[in-house]
């Protein structure tokens, strides 16, 4: 429990260097922060229930994508000022670094493994995003067209 609250600690206060680094101000630099706390702390809720990484990886991007539209729409602000650096904790830097090392050491084998191992985390990610960002649109579109044809009918 222990390593857990220092990893949660840990991504929160790397979000928020990532965010002050990205500029974010007021308002927005708690978002993204708290984010990033969410994130993590989501990733590490899933580890009993979903053993494979690049699945939780998955659905920690879909609920972060959810929160950064949300807040975006509260905020006033770009989805992405928020969904960036509240996916900070879940770059897979080490897995990049180790990937990078085998190619270097020549260990074929083991560069072949880790740089799958790291294409399919960042898939994850990257079609969590995308998924997440498609329903959304479409939800605001249909709102956007219902919200239109009220205002038409109203007019008539």
């Amino acid at each position: 429990m222990r390593a857990e609250m220092i990893q949660i600690i840990t991504g929160l206060l790397g979000t928020l260097g990532f965010s002050i680094l990205f500029n974010i101000k007021r308002k927005r630099l708690l978002a993204a922060t708290f984010g990033g706390f969410l994130s993590w702390t989501a990733f590490l809720l899933l580890a009993p229930v979903v053993e494979s990484e690049p699945i939780r990886y998955f659905f920690v991007s879909v609920l972060i994508s959810f929160y950064a539209e949300m807040i975006a729409r509260i905020l006033k602000t770009p989805t992405t000022t928020v969904l960036m650096a509240a996916l900070v904790p879940l770059i897979p830097g080490g897995s990049l670094y180790y990937t990078m090392a085998y190619a270097l050491g020549s260990d074929l084998e083991k560069f072949v493994d880790k740089a799958m191992s790291t294409l399919k985390l960042a898939g994850a990610l990257a079609l969590g995003i995308v998924i997440t960002t498609m329903v959304m649109r479409a939800i605001y579109a249909t709102r956007t067209i219902r919200d239109k044809k009220e205002i038409h009918n109203g007019n008539d």
